[in-house]
């Protein structure tokens, strides 16, 4: 594993996961109440054995930065790091990522300094868990220049996806991105024989979708990244072009995989982690999931009632309060009497005073978390929030996308940006 470089690309402005990333980069953003998104594919190169992680990022990396250094810190005696790549102006290049092959191309001195004779590239807003020395033991068996991770999925979830279609041996050897027509999908429709052998388990799902992880042999991902004319993203152009002068193979993953890019995707996700049975288990001894130890106080719970919820360190949730479907993250302070359903709310910076709170409130400024006798339902509260007594956010008309100071709904699903102030009695 120490002939391999893993580059994690932190995406663009996260346009679809807005508000969430109106001050954060993507890879920031929290999930299940303690971790950030960042900490999955970096706990999973650490798991697979592999310490040499730069993230390539552009966009509001300052929190993004802070929480790694904070986070992973390393023997100062061996070569492991974790470092973030924000993209600079350079005598090169003086443009902003246009796409995750530019991004890399960008940085690419990085990767020619390091010893590495393999780079694994992942995306940065995925929730998976994965031990890629399987991948790399594919990518090194069949001598492959390039090889790309693929997951099983139905007809209804291929438009999402790049399909591949892949020889017998696992070689690919067609590529449609995003596929629309049966015209289009038929190449690429896998036989259950095949899938079966490849320890797919059951039926249904028999289409190849590219996951965004790949790895590359060094000196092929120079040549591809350096030839004319030059590729802006891997999915769309890197791969398809290389399938005929290099050997590309496929690597197939029958896991738990979710990308989060969307805000439906990343609420939906949440609640699932919260339910008797997650789909993903940060439970598991296998394969943890690290993050920022905060040197929190155990959360204090008074007379309410609890289904289906996450509950972080260092929250107070007091008498009366009942949570269903919810995650509920750090330092969050929920009042009396408050409900909450299918409700993401990713919780504090800080504690406040009782000095603070005193002074807040002679001046008409709730406390930090949310309020007595409030109601949220279907709603994800970012971080710093100040939600006042008797506050409704229920989305009562039926909303589906509109945009406000204090909120923004997509899909149907209300967000309070961070740091807002609801004054009491609102209704949203």
């Amino acid at each position: 594993m120490h002939d391999v470089l893993s580059l994690i690309l932190g995406g663009g402005r996260g346009t679809r996961l807005y508000p969430l990333t109106k001050l954060r980069s993507k890879p920031a953003v929290p999930v299940a109440g303690k971790y950030r998104l960042i900490d999955i594919p970096i706990s999973n190169c650490i798991n697979s054995g592999l310490n040499r992680i730069f993230v390539l990022t552009q966009f509001l990396s300052v929190s993004l930065h802070r929480h790694i250094a904070n986070t992973y810190k390393f023997d100062p005696f061996s070569q492991a790091f974790v470092e973030v790549l924000a993209a600079q102006q350079t005598n090169e290049a003086a443009d902003w990522y246009q796409g995750t092959a530019d991004a890399v191309r960008q940085q690419m001195r990085y990767v020619v300094e390091d010893p590495c004779k393999e780079v694994l590239i992942l995306s940065g807003d995925q929730l998976y868990r994965m031990d890629f020395r399987q991948l790399l033991a594919t990518h090194r068996e069949t001598k492959a220049d390039a090889t790309l991770a693929v997951l099983p999925v139905p007809r209804n979830q291929v438009e999402a996806f790049g399909i591949v279609r892949v020889d017998e041996t696992g070689k690919v050897v067609g590529f449609v991105e995003k596929p629309k027509t049966e015209e289009q999908l038929a190449p690429v429709r896998m036989s259950d024989e095949w899938l079966a052998k490849h320890g797919v388990h059951g039926r249904g799902r028999p289409y190849l979708a590219s996951m965004g992880i790949y790895v590359f042999n060094r000196d092929a991902l120079l040549e591809l990244l350096t030839a004319k004319p030059l590729a802006i993203d891997f999915g769309k152009e890197v791969f398809p072009r290389s399938i005929g002068s290099h050997h590309v193979q496929a690597h197939v993953f029958d896991g738990y995989w979710e990308d989060l890019g969307t805000v439906k995707a990343y609420h939906e996700t949440n609640l699932a982690l919260a339910s008797n049975n997650p789909p993903f288990d940060f439970h598991s001894p296998e394969g943890v999931i690290y993050t920022r130890m905060r040197f929190l106080p155990a959360s204090r719970m008074s007379a309410a009632s609890m289904k289906e919820s996450l509950i972080s360190d260092g929250c107070i949730v007091q008498e009366g309060t009942t949570l269903e479907r919810c995650v509920v993250g750090v330092r969050s302070r929920i009042g009396r009497n408050v409900v909450l359903r299918d409700t993401v709310l990713i919780g504090a910076d800080r504690f406040e005073t009782d000095l603070e709170r005193l002074s807040n409130r002679q001046r008409g400024v709730p406390d930090l978390g949310i309020g007595d006798d409030c109601t949220i339902e279907n709603a994800i509260v970012d971080k710093d929030c100040r939600i006042g007594r008797n506050v409704r956010i229920t989305n009562h008309r039926g909303v589906i996308d509109a945009e406000t100071d204090q909120w923004v709904i997509r899909e149907g699903i209300i967000t309070v940006p961070r740091g807002t102030v609801i004054a009491d009695g609102t209704v949203i």
